[in-house]
């Protein structure tokens, strides 16, 4: 019993001493890993720190960045607004400003769509409201070989957009009859003494007024409101389209007065600035209380009363523009050398000057002037021509010598519509004629309007088929 006893506790001591080696083991296993785990954070510090030295410092900052930035926060409410650099606007011109800036070039240059000019250091870049077709045909049919002046003026009467402007000045080539004063308005004049007639004293085309003597004669004894026998009756229509010149010297005497036709000449821009981007000279009249004179001014039967053929235009625009006077721009838009906009044709408040009935009935009787009066020459066969037969034309002609009779002065200033598209146009014509009549008012104030509708014609067609193809 005793040797099993004995063997029995060896095996115990043997699998005890075991069994106290295996958790030394463990344990020192344990304490190694503790140990490598500390040795490799020194050793991710010593790494981290040798960045830092040679500049890995701001990569580090970099990340520490992007680990800290905003967008990787939940953000409560919108982002802060940085405040914009405020930009100075660009300060525009306004006419008489550029009316300085276009001063240096001779106004006769200004034919062209586009140009450029140079003021103070500085390029400048123009665009007028010039139609380019017209313009240029225009100029191209000038015949200048027996006249010492032509001027020509055509606008669009709704905007007052002048898209011609042509002209001849025999003693100095530079310059531009289109706006000057030098020239008598003689019959033209009767527009604002017809206007003023029917505004304010009640006249309509069919009121009846008599005279004596020739129709284009003006003498002391004509403006006699004494009826004789040789006296004679006539519509005011037939009168304006004829340019009987007594009966609108009776008028101006016997129905307006000197103040009222002075006021209505003025309400129609006498001697008044045209507001025009170029320098427009003013027209002039003056009245005079002595009853012959002012006949003479009312009938435009005097070398007193002067007008430019820019006015002209203005006129009949106005008479167009149901009574509203009408302000002419031929400078669309100005650029500097970045393309700011340094200027852009104003939108101007249109003043009335007669009531939408009178302007209505100054149509009629211009209209008269071509079917049966004064103008009826110049454009004979009109209803026949493929293109002026879809207008309504109507005008006023005017005419008078200079006082040595060695000058004739040759008006027509008037107006086309069509009547399908409603698209109008204003033709204002001066020649003076020396000693041998050349091309007369009428004939280029016909020339203008075949132009320009023959070219709206062939556009409108073209917008038509354009539209037809696109359905």
């Amino acid at each position: 019993m005793n040797t099993r006893f004995s063997i029995g506790s060896s095996n115990v001591r043997m699998e005890w001493r075991d069994y106290q080696a295996r958790l030394n083991r463990i344990a020192a296993a344990r304490r190694r890993s503790r140990r490598m785990r500390r040795y490799f954070g020194v050793f991710l510090l010593l790494i981290g720190a040798g960045f830092w030295v040679i500049g890995g410092s701001s990569c580090m900052s970099g990340v520490f960045s992007r680990l800290h930035a905003p967008e990787n926060v939940a953000r409560v409410g919108p982002a802060p607004v940085l405040p914009k650099t405020p930009v100075t606007p660009v300060k525009l011109m306004d006419k008489t400003e550029v009316r300085g800036l276009l001063g240096s070039l001779a106004p006769a240059g200004l034919d062209q769509k586009r140009f450029d000019i140079s003021s103070n250091g500085r390029n400048y870049h123009v665009t007028t409201t010039l139609d380019s077709s017209l313009q240029n045909f225009m100029m191209k049919s000038l015949n200048p070989a027996t006249v010492r002046y032509i001027g020509i003026v055509a606008m669009e009467p709704s905007t007052g957009r002048v898209l011609a402007m042509a002209g001849f000045d025999k003693i100095n080539p530079s310059g531009n009859p289109c706006v000057s004063d030098i020239f008598p308005a003689a019959s033209t004049f009767k527009i604002i003494t017809a206007s003023a007639a029917v505004d304010r004293c009640n006249f309509y085309p069919e009121t009846t007024v008599s005279f004596t003597g020739g129709k284009h004669t003006l003498y002391k004894s004509q403006i006699s409101n004494k009826i004789t026998r040789y006296s004679q009756k006539i519509t005011l229509m037939d009168s304006f389209a004829q340019s009987v010149n007594s009966v609108f010297g009776k008028i101006g005497v016997y129905n307006l007065g000197g103040a009222l036709l002075g006021q209505y000449a003025e309400a129609f821009g006498f001697n008044k600035a045209i507001d025009l981007e170029i320098s427009v000279q003013p027209s002039v009249m003056s009245i005079d209380s002595e009853p012959f004179r002012l006949a003479e001014i009312a009938c435009g039967y005097n070398h007193v009363t002067a007008i430019s053929p820019m006015h002209g235009a203005v006129i009949v625009s106005t008479i167009l523009n149901r009574g509203a006077l009408t302000v002419p721009s031929m400078i669309d838009h100005i650029t500097d050398e970045k393309g700011d906009v340094l200027y852009r044709s104003p939108s101007v408040p249109l003043k009335q000057v007669v009531s939408p009935r009178t302007s209505e009935i100054m149509i009629h009787m211009m209209e008269a002037t071509i079917t049966s009066g004064t103008g009826r020459k110049a454009f004979r066969g009109y209803r026949q021509d493929n293109i002026l037969s879809r207008l309504e034309i109507g005008g006023k002609t005017g005419s008078l010598d200079n006082k040595t009779h060695v000058q004739h002065y040759d008006w027509f200033i008037g107006f086309a519509g069509d009547r399908n598209s409603g698209k109008k146009l204003v033709v204002s014509v001066v020649v003076v004629h020396e000693k041998f009549l050349g091309t007369r008012s009428g004939q280029y104030a016909r020339m203008a309007m075949k132009q320009y509708f023959t070219e709206e014609l062939a556009g409108g067609k073209s917008r038509l088929n354009l539209k037809n193809r696109h359905g």
